[in-house]
């Protein structure tokens, strides 16, 4: 009787919750029950009972939907146990030229996160200050992507666990803030939150086009690349709700697409969460 096996893959090209359940229908599709996509290492492990039987079938499974997978490693798995520090990790992708980029991006993120959130108190709009939060927490996931290169998949899952904590208290303010903001009902200064609108609309555009080089390498980048340009669809909320704000009068598209961002982005931090305990609960 064959043993089950971890069999682990580094997924590249993911970058939501959604993305990862995609990739499981698609592996249970070809007849594999035990599967797991992890959100906070983008690692996918599959138990199987003879792991040579239906390897390829997967890989060509998840191929099919846009994704790559690069092979890991295999341990024993009859104890529940994952050496999760013995996997082997290709780091040939990490050049000088893969860091510069990855700074910039952090230093766009961070830096016009500050200046929208300015922004956002100044003109009392909820919805920058909620993509002002989204900035942020790009801007942090990428800094620490870059201190985790090379780290053991352990301590990328504990960093991850910190991301996704701070970045969901974060979230709690934006939507506590905006909650008390529905009260008092002031409307923003729409055309201040239009023009920051705009320019972060742009800062996410450069954000992608530095990472174009990169966008098939490491899996962080490509999630990275994914990031910024699917902020760039909140960008343009921010922009559609301060010309809305202009035409009414009212507060409450601000309002509306503050929840909104911030919403979304609290589930991203929950999945974050979520996924970095069970992995840590497996590496245990």
């Amino acid at each position: 009787m064959n043993m089950p096996q971890a069999i682990r893959y580094r997924v590249t090209g993911m970058d939501c919750p959604s993305c990862a359940a995609k990739i499981e229908k698609a592996v249970r599709s070809v007849g594999v029950g035990d599967v797991k996509v992890s959100t906070a290492t983008q690692i996918m492990t599959l138990h199987l009972a003879n792991a040579g039987v239906r390897l390829p079938d997967v890989e060509r499974a998840v191929s099919g939907i846009g994704y790559q997978l690069d092979r890991l490693g295999r341990s024993e798995d009859t104890t529940g146990e994952a050496d999760f520090d013995d996997l082997p990790q290709d780091l040939s992708h990490i050049t000088p030229a893969y860091k510069r980029a990855l700074w910039t991006v952090v230093l766009l993120n961070v830096g016009y996160g500050v200046i929208e959130m300015t922004g956002g108190l100044i003109s009392g709009s909820q919805a920058l200050k909620a993509d002002a939060l989204d900035f942020l927490g790009d801007g942090l996931i990428t800094f620490l992507g870059l201190l985790a290169i090379g780290w053991s998949l352990r301590w990328r899952a504990r960093s991850a666990l910190i991301q996704g904590l701070f970045l969901g208290a974060l979230g709690l303010g934006v939507l506590g803030t905006t909650a008390y903001r529905a009260l008092v009902q002031q409307a923003p200064d729409a055309e201040l939150m239009g023009i920051l609108g705009l320019v972060a609309l742009a800062v996410n555009v450069a954000a992608a086009l530095v990472l174009i080089p990169h966008r098939k390498g490491d899996a962080n980048v490509r999630a990275v690349w994914l990031f910024s340009r699917n902020d760039a669809i909140g960008n343009a909320a921010v922009v559609a709700a301060a010309g809305l704000v202009a035409w009414t009068g009212s507060a409450w598209p601000d309002l509306l697409v503050a929840m909104v961002i911030a919403g979304l982005f609290l589930q991203s931090s929950w999945s974050i969460v979520r996924d970095a305990r069970a992995d840590l609960g497996e590496a245990k």
